[in-house]
């Protein structure tokens, strides 16, 4: 019997593949060219243009198991049974071919047939006048009329806006009243007995904007079956976190832990969501996906935070989360493959991203120990919302553990205020999702309509730099025009065309399209829709749909881009050949003037290391290797050892670049005849970008040379500044440094000698305070060092007191206090002084009972910072 989450995906997929659907791998979950996702969300999110006929698919049928994410609702993940951010969906989907007969009947076999799911506990919803739908499961499935449950637009039917939408029909699966029996466990309801396991969409209709649903002559079916929740019930587990899709993580982090998975609420919490974030972390990591401060690099970075909030509260007090991936990546293997091959990278991102978490946790405790004080200060006893929401949002600061602290303080914190923040995030980032959920449909579909017109195989720019064409179609401000004339900005669409559009980081070709009578500039070259749009200025005549043109690449950007282009592929087998074959491009920039490369890698290269990945590149530049390209079946360039790019989505034929014996990828872009083409390779500049990821920037030919000659000329100009010849420079800065240094000691002693001369004129400015000598002092100009050295020699010559002096600098002001030790057997500490006073003064900072010293970053304060050693004083002897 099937039961295992392996068991379930390969026989979903051999079903569908016997019913002649294609099956086809997961895509990434980066979405590739839809700005309106962050994530793959669904299994029919990559096939968003087959489904608005934008693009044709590869067969009409098609059957997959879809890595997804969904972070909606991350709250609840954890806390309930079933929410997670990281799912797999099983899905089926017709593309104008066959539709809810089949999409049903078939759904049926394979849940009752294969699945061998008892059909008693089987029940089904359909939109209450889908009457078709219920003929079906009535007539030709044999269900009773009792278990076809009718419900309206909210539960059945698929609809976002205008566009494509239609009934759905959902297969439950009642796991029985021992499961639940509240007012929400019913069918559709929130509770744990009636599982949705299956949804069957029948996009029948388009939406219009007068608010008409009409019949599209296409209809097709999007399915989406959960594996998670279909893996609980054939293992008959209580969530789906038990299930061997999610349990072999949770087993693991109690066996680190040795805290019992089920000990309380709390574990069973943090245990779920540990497993559930890693398992996202992992796979989007392995994807593509970095950790940032916005975009799908910000969700990541929230999900280890999480996830590591929680692995303290089983005692975790260094980084973890990496020791979990190699079983996290056993558990996909299945559907995310790469996981297994970027073990290296996966781990070195989270354990970096750990580390540098725990840093900020502190970093956010010294910022709430700080409203604390000024709450104290103030006499207030409630932290504001908008600043507990501003720990959770910048520093990852649980609420709960804001309030666990505050409350330490006698503090409590306006939970109100927090969630009116936290709602007015999730509209935010609600009303950024509507306002982009179909724009790109819409602007593909606009590009798609001149498709037909466009020759087959239109882009001849790979061999020649010049093409008589004729113009297929215009447009200006997104909308098609019968005429674009003198002055005007627009789009020319081309039968064929040479210009090579922006694509695999390779900028767009520029150019001139011209005819006897009309020529525009091409300001800019791009793709939609498997479109080339040429983005013009019209300088002179004017042009209509269907005229005769010649379309001409300016040629020496061209080759100056090719010179670029081909050199990231030398750079990139350098790079493999010198820091190891982990690294990975995740990123590249190919302009005429300057290339950059973005890849993986866990630490700064050295100059040791950039002077040999150099000397590599320009070694196979000298060897003059020919640049050779092929089209290759998919299969065959990967057998030929080709590198693909990391997460990139090829089709069944790629073209394959081959350099010599020394680099062969698949790449669409355009290169050189021969590496010697390249002319020179530099590297000039070398920096991290991200959480294991490093950028390159370099530079080919003649912009080599003008690197070459620009530095040249810094230095012939710094060696004349400095009186020196080129060749001496360096004996020159070496010897100018000595000269600082000397000059440099000679201050501090004058500092010192500064110091001292005042030491007898603050001892005359001793008070006494409820019987205690107390000094304090504000001094200007005094480095850490030389106000260190004044208060020790202050201390030398008064037998008890409490000394606190200040310095004021740009933007700071430094502190330093000493006790003398009759007044520490008192009760005085230095360390304690110096903090409430540092506080005032915006900083902070502690020391020994004896001595100490502080910073703060508000020297305007230092005058009320030193009147608050006054108060200390009478507190403690009062």
């Amino acid at each position: 019997m099937i039961k295992s989450g392996d068991e379930i995906r390969q026989a979903y997929l051999d079903f569908f593949e016997s019913k002649g659907h294609l099956v086809m791998d997961s895509a990434p979950l980066i979405p590739k060219n839809d700005p309106s996702l962050l994530w793959i969300n669904a299994g029919m999110a990559p096939f968003k243009p087959y489904f608005d006929g934008s693009l044709e698919p590869p067969k009409k049928r098609i059957a997959t198991s879809q890595k997804c994410i969904r972070t909606n609702d991350i709250e609840n993940v954890g806390k309930t049974a079933r929410h997670h951010t990281y799912f797999e969906m099983l899905g089926n989907f017709s593309f104008g071919d066959y539709f809810k007969e089949e999409a049903i009947t078939w759904a049926w076999e394979f849940v009752t047939e294969v699945l061998e799911l008892d059909q008693d506990k089987l029940w089904i919803t359909i939109y209450r006048e889908d009457e078709e739908a219920f003929k079906i499961w009535h007539d030709q499935v044999g269900l009773p009329e009792e278990r076809i449950v009718r419900m309206g637009k909210k539960e059945n039917f698929w609809q976002i806006g205008t566009g494509p939408c239609g009934p759905c029909s959902e297969i439950h699966y009642d796991r029985g009243v021992e499961a639940g029996d509240s007012k929400e466990d019913v069918l559709g309801g929130e509770g744990d007995r009636y599982l949705e396991i299956w949804n069957l969409v029948f996009t029948q209709y388009n939406y219009t904007e007068a608010g008409e649903y009409k019949e599209l002559p296409n209809k097709n079916i999007d399915t989406g079956m959960g594996l998670e929740r279909v893996a609980s019930i054939l293992q008959e587990t209580e969530t789906n976190f038990e299930t061997d899709l999610i349990k072999p993580i949770i087993d693991q982090v109690v066996e680190m832990t040795g805290i019992p998975y089920q000990q309380d609420q709390e574990s069973v919490t943090a245990y779920r969501v540990i497993a559930d974030h890693i398992r996202s972390a992992s796979v989007a990591i392995s994807d593509g996906a970095l950790p940032s401060n916005e975009g799908r690099g910000y969700v990541i970075r929230r999900l280890i935070r999480r996830a590591a909030r929680y692995g303290r509260k089983l005692g975790f007090k260094e980084p973890f989360l990496y020791k979990l991936v190699e079983k996290t990546a056993e558990i996909v293997k299945g559907v995310a493959p790469d996981l297994k091959k970027q073990l290296a990278h996966v781990k070195n991102v989270l354990k970096s991203e750990e580390e540098s978490f725990l840093k900020t946790l502190e970093q956010g405790l010294n910022i709430l120990e700080e409203m604390l004080a000024e709450l104290e200060a103030e006499n207030k006893e409630v932290l504001a919302g908008k600043d507990a929401f501003r720990l959770y949002d910048t520093y990852g600061f649980p609420l709960d553990l804001t309030e666990d602290i505050a409350a330490e303080a006698g503090i409590k914190v306006d939970e109100d205020g927090f969630e009116k923040e936290m709602e007015a995030q999730r509209k935010r980032a609600r009303e950024a999702r509507e306002e982009t959920s179909f724009s790109s449909g819409e602007v593909e579909k606009l590009y798609a309509e001149f498709k037909a017109q466009i020759e087959e195989d239109n882009f001849t720019g790979y061999h020649s730099l010049k093409e008589k064409t004729k113009v297929v179609g215009l447009l200006k401000d997104k909308q098609k025009v019968e005429k674009l004339g003198k002055g005007e900005n627009g789009e020319i669409i081309l039968a064929k065309t040479p210009f090579y559009a922006e694509s695999g980081g390779q900028i767009g070709d520029k150019g001139v399209i011209k005819s006897d009578n009309f020529e525009a500039e091409v300001k800019d070259t791009i793709k939609k829709a498997d479109v080339f749009v040429h983005q013009v200025e019209v300088n002179r005549g004017e042009l209509k749909p269907g005229s005769a043109v010649e379309a001409v690449v300016y040629h020496n950007r061209r080759l100056a881009t090719a010179r670029h282009h081909s050199a990231t592929h030398l750079l990139h087998k350098a790079l493999k050949e010198v820091l190891g074959e982990h690294v990975n491009q995740s990123g590249s920039l190919v302009a005429p003037d300057r290339l950059r490369f973005d890849f993986t890698h866990f630490s700064a290269l050295t100059a040791e290391e950039i002077d040999e990945i150099e000397r590599k590149v320009n070694q196979a530049v000298m060897k003059n290797y020919s640049v050779q390209t092929e089209i290759k079946d998919i299969d065959e360039a990967k057998k030929m050892g080709a590198t693909a790019l990391f997460g990139e989505k090829y089709g069944e034929e790629v073209r394959v670049v081959k350099m010599g014996n020394y680099s062969l990828e698949l790449c669409g872009g355009t290169h050189v005849d021969a590496t010697g083409d390249i002319g020179a390779f530099k590297i000039v500049s070398e920096s991290g970008i991200a959480a294991g990821v490093r950028r390159i920037e370099a530079v080919t030919g003649e912009y080599a040379l003008d690197y070459f000659n620009s530095k040249l000329d810094l230095l012939n100009k710094t060696a004349a500044k400095l009186k020196t010849e080129p060749d001496n420079l360096l004996q020159r800065v070496k010897q100018l440094q000595k000269e600082q240094k000397n000059l440099e000691k000679d201050l501090e002693a004058l500092k010192q000698k500064l110091a001292g001369s005042k030491k007898d004129d603050l001892i005359d400015q001793l008070q006494e305070v409820e019987g205690v000598n107390l000094l304090t002092a504000e001094l200007d100009g005094l480095d850490n060092s030389a106000l260190r050295n004044l208060n020790d020699q202050l201390k030398d010559k008064i037998d008890s007191a409490v000394i606190v002096l200040a310095s004021k600098g740009e933007n700071k002001v430094i502190f330093v206090a000493s006790v003398t030790d009759d007044l520490i057997k008192k009760g005085f500490k230095a360390g304690d002084i110096i903090s409430k006073v540092a506080r005032i003064a915006g900083g902070g900072g502690g020391g020994r009972p004896d001595m100490a010293q502080a910073g703060g970053s508000k020297p305007e304060k230092t005058a009320e910072a030193l009147a608050e050693v006054e108060k200390i004083v009478r507190e403690i002897e009062g």
